[in-house]
């Protein structure tokens, strides 16, 4: 995370406490968001980074519309994340070519999504079987 003054409350959390966070490329930006999620969140995007790579240890970072985006390149995404006020979002970009798909549809066809809650029970073997999908996908340009 990037040096603040003590009296810097750090980033701005925008509606649902999502954290207001410069565009920027690489781990650090995505670490930067990662820092600024509030309370329980910040340990799901924690785990939810640990996973992806972990998942594709070759993947690429950034931050981009205030939330960080994991692709195969510096132009193509398959999936993101963002906080929202009482949940973490997990976008799937082409989660409707999974399977089986993410739960929550999207006004996009092709975006699928999971909203992970408080006290909800990662499966992290479903987690990685999508992941590892996504990537196999065309990405979607970020």
């Amino acid at each position: 995370m990037t040096d603040r003054k003590k009296n810097d409350a750090g980033p701005k959390l925008l509606s649902g406490g999502n954290p207001q966070i410069p565009k920027g490329e690489g781990n650090g930006p995505v670490q930067d968001y990662i820092a600024a999620m509030p309370g329980w969140k910040r340990d799901v995007g924690k785990r939810l980074d640990d996973l992806i790579v972990r998942t594709v240890s070759d993947g690429h970072k950034a931050v981009k519309w205030n939330q960080p985006f994991y692709g195969l390149n510096g132009e193509d995404g398959h999936l993101s994340f963002r906080c929202y006020t009482n949940y973490v979002q997990l976008q799937f970009l082409r989660g409707a070519s999974l399977d089986p798909m993410p739960p929550k549809a999207s006004k996009h066809d092709e975006v699928r999504y999971l909203d992970i809650h408080e006290d909800d029970e990662l499966d992290e073997d479903q987690l990685r079987s999508w992941i590892e999908q996504a990537s196999n996908l065309p990405g979607q340009r970020m």
